[in-house]
């Protein structure tokens, strides 16, 4: 599985970090700190075909995307 940390940036930032991680090819967990990203990328992977789940990991998220 693929990983990508996206803690610590600012939306856009993450959509675009996750949007070229998933060149890649799925499944993709990405890491991000808060709850706007989790919104933000769900929105993205969901309107772009992709399946997503999301849990809290401590105080972060985690986000695995599938197709």
């Amino acid at each position: 599985m693929n990983e990508l940390d996206a803690r610590g940036y600012s939306c856009p930032e993450p959509v675009l970090m996750t949007k070229k991680a998933l060149q890649k090819g799925t499944p993709l967990k990405v890491l991000v700190d808060s709850m706007t990203p989790v919104q933000n990328i769900t929105r993205f992977a969901s309107n772009a075909g992709y399946q997503v789940s999301h849990r809290a990991v401590g105080d972060d998220f985690e986000l695995t995307i599938t197709k």
